[in-house]
């Protein structure tokens, strides 16, 4: 069976949601915010948080699927790396959003101003 067009767009579309919703939980955020740092192990991580070490890779494991973090292997080490280029199509998606939402409202201040004979 032949891939339609549609495929690479869902993909992205569907890699976009798995980012977003792995961004929803604070935690997540958070562990991310010290990746941001370096890597680090499970343990380094779960270290300033009042979670089991379970939780927290149940959260690690939602920011793999995600895309956003990788784990690797070091002898005994299994060190957390963050994937900054994961970051990349939702800064992209957000400011496609912000840059809309910015141009509607220069629009309304233009049309506002015009109403009332300033300028804009």
């Amino acid at each position: 069976m032949a891939a339609t067009s549609t495929a690479p767009a869902q993909d992205a579309e569907d890699r976009l949601t798995r980012a977003f919703s792995a961004l929803a939980d604070p935690l997540r955020r958070q562990l991310l915010a010290r990746l941001i740092r370096g890597d680090a192990t499970v343990n380094e991580l779960a270290e300033p948080f009042p979670v089991t070490l379970q939780a927290v890779s149940r959260h690690l494991k939602v920011l793999e699927e995600a895309g956003l973090i990788t784990r690797s292997r070091d002898g005994q080490r299994r060190p957390c790396h963050l994937v900054p280029e994961a970051f990349g199509p939702l800064a992209v998606w957000i400011d496609t959003y912000r840059e809309r939402t910015e141009e509607k409202y220069r629009r309304l201040d233009a049309l506002l101003a015009s109403d009332t004979g300033e300028q804009p």
